[in-house]
């Protein structure tokens, strides 16, 4: 009888060694998983977040965007948004979401319009890419391209140095564009630089395909980010407007990628430690 019992749990057990496995659960398959890193540091003054915000959920829910989506060979992107200021702030806004229909693209922006936005201190660029690219490291669906959109009113000046995250995120074969906001508002205007797309061309952005889109105006706000949405979803090189700036451009001379860190440390020097 024992030898009865032995023999049954033996072929239980090749039993289960000879079944089938269950396949793992496929990944959905997205034309670009994108993530919308927005700038919310003091800098920007309250009604300049309200702009940004309602700027960024018209463009996706344009038709023009959701025509772009659907020229894509899988038809659907994943999305999502979080805000960053200092390197301890990067608070979610709206999680991955699949973006293929209007009423997706409409929900996603009806999210974004229902979030309150403070302004935070300080300005770290790379502590965004950083968490991004993170984000990008463990996005839930399968991917033809991984893009940072990062957005933002002036250089880093706290945390790693920029270009240091940004080598790591183009390592790991993420593209960072920029949309440098070239405005002047908020309380922390005397960061700000007269030429932060050439600081983000040379320091923030990377990557095949790369482009830097300023905005010089409030005004052209939610036509920028339109325009930059269909670019990053249709991975085209930008051509055409002067104003779209292929980030992959080198030439001329150095550009100092410290140079907020240094204001900081100037104005420091300035106002807390002379007598």
């Amino acid at each position: 009888m024992w030898r009865h019992s032995w023999f049954r749990t033996l072929i239980g057990a090749v039993s289960l060694l000879l079944a089938p496995v269950p396949p793992a659960v496929a990944q959905e398959q997205v034309d670009v998983a994108l993530v919308l890193a927005v700038d919310v540091s003091r800098s920007m003054s309250t009604e300049e977040l309200q702009i940004q915000r309602r700027g960024y959920a018209a463009a996706i829910s344009s038709p023009e965007v959701i025509r772009a989506i659907g020229m894509g060979v899988n038809g659907r992107i994943a999305l999502m948004m979080f805000e960053w200021a200092n390197e301890n702030h990067a608070r979610e806004i709206v999680p991955w979401s699949i973006i293929e229909t209007q009423p997706d693209a409409r929900a996603f922006a009806d999210r974004i319009l229902a979030d309150t936005t403070f302004g935070q201190r300080r300005t770290s660029i790379s502590g965004a890419i950083r968490h991004a690219s993170a984000l990008l490291a463990d996005v839930p669906y399968k991917a033809s391209r991984l893009v940072i959109d990062i957005s933002g009113d002036g250089p880093n000046n706290q945390g790693t140095p920029v270009t240091l995250e940004r080598d790591a995120a183009l390592a790991r074969g993420h593209v960072i564009n920029g949309l440098p906001l070239m405005t002047r508002g908020g309380v922390g205007f005397q960061f700000n630089i007269p030429d932060l797309d050439d600081y983000y061309r040379h320091c923030v952005t990377g990557g095949p395909a790369s482009f830097v889109l300023p905005v010089v105006e409030w005004a052209q706000f939610p036509d920028a980010v339109r325009r930059k949405l269909i670019l990053e979803i249709g991975g085209w090189i930008p051509v055409g407007p002067a104003r779209v700036i292929p980030a992959q451009i080198t030439f001329g001379p150095p550009y100092d990628c410290m140079v907020g860190e240094k204001i900081w440390q100037r104005l420091r020097r300035q106002y807390f430690w002379d007598p």
